[in-house]
């Protein structure tokens, strides 16, 4: 006759099967599995290094989104610390390690993962122009393994052109610092000069890759009397803000300059997107793409905080008096 057997006999039964194998049956949730292997993000950065307070807030989003540094997450900080000629060893000991997520800082180190990779999610966080750069397909279907934020250069740089008119009433002529290395840098200085044009500026292009060419830079802008310097935004120039600065202070022509770090450190004007609320927001789309998103799913968001800082030492060093109507537009002045 058969013998039915009753659930407490098959759980004690199946409880000896499992101990003679020497088998231990755990628990097992998706706290525990995160915790035994956080999931890794790397961050690539150009002009900042992981201790600058910017990037830094990327942390603060992750924490936003509910994560754990250490027990969910692990923040893997790399950086050329300027030197854009060492992105392609960067990036290429980045993608062997396999990370899960990478975060990027701007346009060539993006431009190089994505040569180097069609698998691993690239967020990108202050890119300047990611659809004239080839970087996405478009910003609602970036298609492909990047997605993340735009900076939206063009329209934000014709407003800090018109700010930077503003503040100098009396401005006529205008130089343009581009790094010819950079292609967006072309489309950049076509719009700019557009823009300065109807607001009446004569403008000076003028050119440079290192700081040796820095003293080039100055010559042509006494030789063509320019009053102003507007520097393209670059994390090569970001990261010899210094050297450029104290070059403008001699040759006493006031700059406009980002971020607003620069603004701080001597330049006259800066008006950006806010870059500490971009890496904040660049952690939403690390949240998503953990969770399963499809990066070139993703459409490419763009700046939704801007910050304008005038530095009202630097106009006193230069006799210049900024009109108060331009600084009552100013998140920070610096007195």
């Amino acid at each position: 006759m058969t013998r039915r057997m009753t659930r407490r006999a098959f759980v004690r039964d199946l409880a000896a099967l499992i101990g003679s194998l020497g088998l231990v049956c755990l628990p097992m949730n998706a706290d525990s599995q995160q915790a035994a292997s956080p999931r890794r993000i790397a961050v690539v950065l150009v002009a900042f290094t992981g201790q600058s307070s910017e990037p830094q807030a990327l942390r603060q989003g992750l924490r936003d989104a509910g994560y754990t540094e250490g027990r969910d997450v692990v923040l893997e900080w790399w950086s050329a610390e300027g030197n854009s000629a060492r992105l392609p060893s960067i990036i290429a000991e980045v993608v062997r390690s396999k990370p899960d997520v990478m975060v990027i800082e701007n346009t060539l180190a993006v431009d190089a993962a994505r040569r180097a990779t069609t698998t691993i999610p690239i967020v990108m966080a202050i890119v300047a122009d990611p659809v004239g750069s080839g970087l996405v397909d478009s910003l609602a279907r970036p298609g492909g393994n990047v997605t993340g934020l735009s900076m939206m250069i063009t329209d934000v740089g014709a407003k800090r052109l018109q700010l930077l008119r503003e503040a100098m009433p009396g401005l006529k002529r205008i130089g343009l610092l581009q790094d010819p290395n950079l292609p967006w840098h072309t489309k950049a200085v076509a719009e700019l000069t557009i823009s300065a044009k109807s607001m009446g500026l004569e403008v000076t292009v003028v050119s440079a890759q290192r700081p040796a060419e820095f003293e080039g830079v100055f010559s042509t802008l006494r030789r063509r009397h320019a009053q102003a310097l507007y520097i393209i935004d670059s994390g090569s120039f970001v990261s010899q803000s210094a050297d450029l600065l104290a070059r403008a202070a001699k040759a006493k022509i006031p700059v406009t300059f980002n971020p607003r770090r620069e603004a701080q450190a001597g330049a006259l004007l800066s008006y950006s997107a806010d870059i500490a609320d971009m890496f904040r927001r660049s952690a939403l789309y690390v949240d998503k793409i953990l969770k399963g998103a499809k990066p070139g799913d993703l459409p490419v968001e763009q700046p939704t905080k801007f910050e304008l800082v005038i530095n009202l030492r630097t106009a006193k060093a230069l006799g210049l008096a900024i009109p108060e109507s331009v600084l009552l537009q100013a998140d920070e002045v610096i007195r």
